[in-house]
């Protein structure tokens, strides 16, 4: 029996054990992330993506105007109600509000957690396979993440994508971004940063609801096993991922009911109930089918057990709105305040299961990109 003991151990991951100097911190930091009634604002876009969102408005991509538009956001009177973290990008971490004071610390002094994007893009994954892509960013990571720590973000997300190709993803590309996303979330933790797990199984595409749920049932177990692996804690990390929906490009939209289903289905059978928190991405959803989906995961009749707190964690789908009631024009930020507060406010309803499709009559078009990057 001794012998057998020891084989079993011997199977064990060597890092399962871990545990950071900042563990009490950490778990400290997601009780307050996942409160009820709140989610995250992803307002963590690249140079690039920013260049984007503003020539839809005719504004010029400086660092003033960028500085503004987070501003416009995180400024707005009440935020804390609806939103408990805001994701940043590495340049805006460092940004001020007017009245001098970083975006981390007016954040904090509000009660609404700073955080960083931490990942530095998407690359091919391999020459020749089109749509096959990795992340860059692990080298220095140790470094960079301590420097943002003492800048004062206290959470961190990474982004890996998986696009769904003749109705599948590649074992390498789901193995090779497991373990990049493991490697990620277990160095966050040492470093004192709540990290957010990101595996995007893309919306772009052909497929239907069920090879969605297939691809992301694969995906996410790969990930899991991966942060196991690597001794990751589970009660001191958030997962980032897709609703499961048709492809963009399928011709089919699904019912609020079916992408609850086939999403918690997917959790239910990968996701350990130790994790607090689930934050979902919006993806290209257009902000009210963002605000449906997550209000029927929600429902206090689903009958799905839901052992996560189930959010949201949006960027296009908080913003979208806000940004063309602005339209790049100081004296445009109070009416956009109030439009991007309305968004905030639909879907803290949404995740507490109150939001009334028929209480919201904005933000009805599709926000999708086909390849979208940020």
């Amino acid at each position: 029996m001794s012998n057998r003991v020891e084989v079993f151990k011997a199977q064990l991951s060597p890092y399962g054990g871990l545990k950071s100097k900042y563990y009490e911190e950490l778990k400290a930091t997601v009780k307050q992330m996942t409160a009820p009634g709140k989610g995250l604002l992803a307002a963590d876009e690249s140079v690039g993506s920013v260049d984007k969102r503003f020539k839809g408005i005719n504004l010029e991509n400086n660092a003033e105007n960028r500085r503004k538009y987070r501003a416009l956001m995180i400024g707005a009177a009440g935020i804390e109600q609806y939103v408990s973290g805001v994701i940043f990008h590495e340049e805006t971490l460092t940004q001020k509000m007017d009245d001098g004071s970083s975006f981390p610390e007016y954040l904090t002094r509000i009660g609404i957690v700073p955080g960083i994007k931490t990942d530095r893009g998407l690359a091919p994954l391999i020459v020749g396979a089109p749509g096959e892509q990795c992340t860059e960013g692990l080298d220095g990571y140790v470094a960079r993440a301590q420097k943002y720590y003492k800048q004062g973000a206290r959470f961190c997300k990474w982004r890996n994508t998986y696009q769904i190709q003749n109705g599948t993803v590649s074992e390498h590309a789901i193995h090779i971004n497991a373990e990049t996303l493991a490697r990620y979330a277990v160095l966050s933790q040492q470093a004192g940063l709540v990290p957010i797990v990101e595996p995007e199984v893309m919306i772009d595409g052909t497929h239907s609801i069920e090879q969605c749920f297939a691809v992301s049932v694969r995906v996410w177990s790969a990930v899991v096993s991966a942060l196991h692996r690597h001794g990751v804690m589970w009660d001191a990390m958030l997962l980032k991922p897709n609703m499961v929906v048709p492809g963009a490009e399928s011709g089919t939209v699904a019912s609020p009911d079916e992408v609850a289903r086939y999403t918690v289905w997917a959790l239910g059978r990968t996701l350990p109930a130790q994790v607090a928190g689930v934050t979902f991405l919006s993806g290209g959803l257009s902000e009210v089918q963002a605000s449906e989906y997550l209000a029927a995961m929600n429902r206090p009749n689903l009958g799905i057990a839901r052992p996560w707190r189930l959010t949201f964690s949006y960027a296009r789908a908080l913003q979208s709105s806000a940004l063309k009631a602005w339209g790049g024009k100081d004296e445009n930020f109070p009416a956009a305040r109030r439009v991007f507060l309305h968004r905030a406010k639909m879907n803290s309803l949404a995740q507490l299961g109150t939001y009334d499709r028929a209480a919201d009559v904005k933000g009805s078009e599709s926000l999708y990109v086909k390849g979208h990057t940020y």
